[in-house]
């Protein structure tokens, strides 16, 4: 899967220690684009915190794998980043007349726009 979008906020790195030895993970979280935008937590583990370098306001896609567990008959869903491009997102393209957010053609007649009596005042 992949979401796009800006990062906001990278939150403290976590380290600590296994049974399979030292292991190390950072948070962040991205907002999407469009009209309803989401925020979004994503982990990255090991090298990936190193090799992804992110910083807040980036515009980045990333590839995540999503995973849930269960742990005292409670889910938890964590998503993984596997992957992160920077500028790829799509607000990395300008906003044109074909291709704005919204474009839905011509702006409306205004004919068809309340005449401001009652509130039985529709255009059909």
């Amino acid at each position: 899967m992949e979401i796009s979008g800006t990062v906001v906020s990278i939150l403290p790195e976590i380290n600590g220690t296994s049974g399979k030895g030292a292991w190390r993970k950072q948070e962040f979280i991205l907002e999407t684009e469009g009209q309803y935008p989401k925020k979004v937590c994503i982990m990255m583990w090991g090298d990936k915190i190193d090799q992804f370098a992110l910083t807040e306001g980036d515009v980045v896609t990333a590839s995540i794998d999503a995973e849930s567990r269960e742990y005292n008959q409670r889910w938890y869903t964590d998503l993984k980043a596997w992957k992160v491009e920077k500028g790829v997102a799509g607000s990395a393209q300008p906003a044109t007349p074909n291709n704005a957010p919204g474009d839905f053609g011509p702006p409306p007649n205004p004919a068809f726009a309340p005449s401001g009596g009652s509130d039985d005042d529709l255009p059909f």
